[in-house]
């Protein structure tokens, strides 16, 4: 199957406006996920996954109270963010560890294929 996916890099600013206007929190959050195949204009394009919105501050700003590079807290935002655009969610408990069991195996996965294409 192919997709597509446009990751968009912002300020803390941009994401708590989107997180106002499109979920009724006024806050800023660190990834927001808008998926192309919900909604009026859903059969334009199968092949058209959604949107992953990340906030770029607070990525960063996660990075270091994590003890993490910015690259790795990244890609965990792009994982986080597709995975809500493939139907995962994480709002009760039980979602949020599938959600996060599987967001960790595709984060390993990625280093690994990384490591072996080095």
């Amino acid at each position: 199957m192919q997709a597509e996916v446009s990751i968009i890099s912002v300020t803390d600013d941009y994401i708590r406006n989107l997180n106002r206007e499109y979920r009724h929190r006024d806050q800023v959050t660190d990834v927001l996920a808008f998926a192309m195949g919900e909604g009026e204009f859903s059969s334009l394009n199968p092949h058209l996954l959604g949107d992953v919105v990340i906030s770029a501050e607070m990525a960063k700003g996660q990075a270091e109270q994590f003890g993490e590079s910015l690259d790795k807290e990244l890609a965990r935002l792009v994982i986080h963010g597709v995975l809500h655009l493939l139907g995962y969610d994480d709002v009760r408990l039980e979602d949020k560890k599938r959600m996060e069991t599987k967001q960790e195996e595709v984060l390993k996965l990625c280093y690994w294929l990384a490591n072996s294409l080095a």
